[in-house]
């Protein structure tokens, strides 16, 4: 299992593809399976755990990137004659090597970056999982889609509440000062989580609403109180500007029982289900109107979905159906 190395395995706080790809390998682990995971080298897991990298690059500014990367896939390619199989989720970069795996590779796409990527993948030898039908490009050839799952057991049921929430990256991708317009149009207060991203963006269009009381921001919030500050919202906006590739923090926010109001962008048609986890809208007017709608969905019936769409068994047994298929393919 070839993990990102920019955060630990799990993330700390921020870090969706580590996460993914703990909560697959803990979820194979369990299954018996014989795993090896290649991470941050401070990473907890109980598969084997395998790397070079010391600890994520993006939490010391002293390391590059793209060496420590580079490091991590070339100890993984290495040792890859001892596996059945290697699991990517480190983008392009092990695909623009794959000619030097000696097992099967299977990438998880967990979104694009730009079409400038597009020939690492196409040259690439590798199975491609899509995170969402909506992601895949037309370019490349499929072997499944494999939506996300989470953790249940960490994300309980929560109370819900008066404010509102927006859970994510600080970006204009994930629109974060529409989400203030959303919850000021609709006389809510909003609280606000994830890692700044964008510096100018946080603090010409963000940070000047942020008053600590209608307006609050936390900041990156880690495992830990996630499940607190998702369960404790009346609803969580996701009014994004881009097409997302699934979006995490809208299936663990319905998992706690929390209604979605997210732009009909990307895989939001697939992840919400309309009229029951949530509603989609187009613009910040829609959103408002799509928000009453939401407030009065049945928790009980939002966190019942979840369970029943997103659990994390059910990514596991759909890894391993995609891992039998490649290697049947390979004998």
């Amino acid at each position: 299992m070839l993990a990102p190395v920019a955060w630990r395995t799990p993330p700390r706080h921020y870090g969706p593809w580590e996460r993914v790809t703990s909560l697959l390998t803990e979820g194979l682990v369990a299954r018996g399976v014989d795993v090896t995971l290649f991470a941050t080298l401070d990473s907890v897991t109980g598969a084997i755990l395998e790397g070079v990298c010391p600890h994520g690059y993006a939490e010391d500014p002293s390391m590059d990137g793209r060496v420590w990367e580079a490091l991590h896939v070339s100890r993984a390619l290495a040792l890859s004659g001892g596996f059945d199989l290697v699991h990517n989720h480190l983008d392009w970069l092990p695909l623009a090597f794959s000619a030097h795996s000696r097992a099967p590779m299977v990438t998880t796409i967990h979104g694009f970056s730009g079409p400038g990527i597009l020939p690492a993948y196409t040259r690439g030898r590798s199975a491609f999982v899509a995170i969402s039908d909506a992601d895949r490009s037309p370019d490349l050839d499929y072997v499944a889609t494999v939506h996300h799952g989470v953790d249940l057991t960490e994300l309980p049921a929560g109370p819900g509440g008066d404010a509102l929430v927006a859970f994510g990256r600080i970006h204009p991708d994930k629109g974060t000062a529409e989400a203030i317009d959303i919850a000021r149009a609709a006389g809510r207060r909003l609280v606000i989580c994830g890692i700044v991203q964008d510096e100018r963006y946080f603090r010409e269009q963000v940070e000047p609403h942020v008053d600590g009381d209608r307006v609050v921001y936390l900041g990156s919030v880690g495992p830990e109180r996630r499940a607190e500050v998702l369960g404790a919202a009346a609803a969580l906006l996701h009014p994004i500007a881009f097409p997302e590739p699934f979006g995490l923090s809208v299936v663990e926010a319905m998992a706690c029982g929390t209604p979605v109001v997210a732009y009909r962008l990307g895989s939001m048609a697939e992840v919400v289900d309309d009229g029951v986890t949530g509603y989609l809208a187009s613009d910040v007017p829609s959103a408002v109107a799509a928000l009453a709608e939401a407030l009065a969905l049945d928790r009980a019936a939002v966190r019942a979905r979840a369970e029943q769409r997103f659990g994390v068994d059910r990514m596991v047994t759909q890894y391993l159906q995609v891992y039998e298929k490649v290697l049947a393919g390979t004998r």
